[in-house]
């Protein structure tokens, strides 16, 4: 089979991959926190590579989505005048909590609310049973908790909401590889070195809107389909060439 075959083939599967990355970008347009994505491509082996036994393996043909970065620069910012919003201007993320995992998770979005939790008040009923509490604290809109400067969750009080101890801002010294755990939240790997505290600023009744580009998103969503439609035309001509060539031999 001719080569071009593959590598439009290879080329076509490529450029769907890109146009998902792309078009995550464009939904997620008025996402509060929301980091796009870039694809990177890189080019596939070109040569045979010697085996064991001295047996050739075979090689690859076009180019392949690499992997995704992260663009962490700032969104635009929102005002909303809400108590419970927050955003941070300049570099670092607000950590969240799974109580039910204890997995520490950052995100930029700071739009959160209050959750209730039921804590053991230390005393005990008539009948020896621990009398639980109504415990309010700070939280995202997914159940996980919010953690202060200190690295504790924050309580808070429901008669007086816009009394909120301060939160947090935590930091890394490089982003690089920090995994994108869904839309707006992110985890940090060992590569990306030691939590510190964030240099950024609060800013408390504003959000961070996404920094996904209209503009650019859309452009690249064309190009991929463009690109698509090319490689999907090289399979379509290569086919027809080898059905001419199979045509003249019989």
């Amino acid at each position: 089979m001719n080569q071009s075959f593959f590598i439009g083939a290879v080329g076509a599967h490529q450029q769907l991959k890109r146009l998902g990355v792309h078009g995550n970008n464009v939904a997620n347009l008025n996402t509060y926190g929301f980091k796009a994505e870039k694809g990177r491509f890189t080019a596939l082996m070109y040569n045979h590579t010697q085996a064991v036994e001295n047996e050739d393996m075979p090689y690859g043909v076009g180019t392949a989505l690499w992997h995704t970065d992260t663009d962490f620069s700032m969104g635009p910012p929102v005002d909303t005048g809400r108590p419970q919003d927050y955003m941070i201007e300049g570099n670092g993320f607000f950590a969240v909590v799974d109580l039910t995992t204890n997995d520490v998770t950052l995100t930029r979005n700071g739009s959160f609310y209050m959750s209730e939790l039921q804590r053991n008040s230390g005393e005990v009923d008539e009948d020896g049973q621990p009398v639980m509490q109504q415990v309010w604290y700070l939280s995202d809109q997914e159940g996980r908790f919010v953690l202060s400067e200190t690295g504790g969750m924050i309580e808070m009080d429901p008669d007086h909401a816009d009394d909120i101890q301060p939160v947090g801002i935590f930091d890394y010294a490089n982003y690089n590889g920090m995994q994108h755990l869904n839309d707006t939240r992110f985890r940090a790997v060992e590569k990306n070195g030691g939590l510190r505290i964030g240099t950024g600023t609060l800013r408390q009744g504003m959000l961070e809107n996404s920094n996904a580009d209209f503009a650019e998103e859309i452009t690249k969503v064309i190009e991929s389909q463009r690109a698509y439609q090319m490689a999907l035309r090289m399979v379509t001509t290569s086919d027809e060439i080898e059905t001419t060539i199979n045509g003249l031999r019989t």
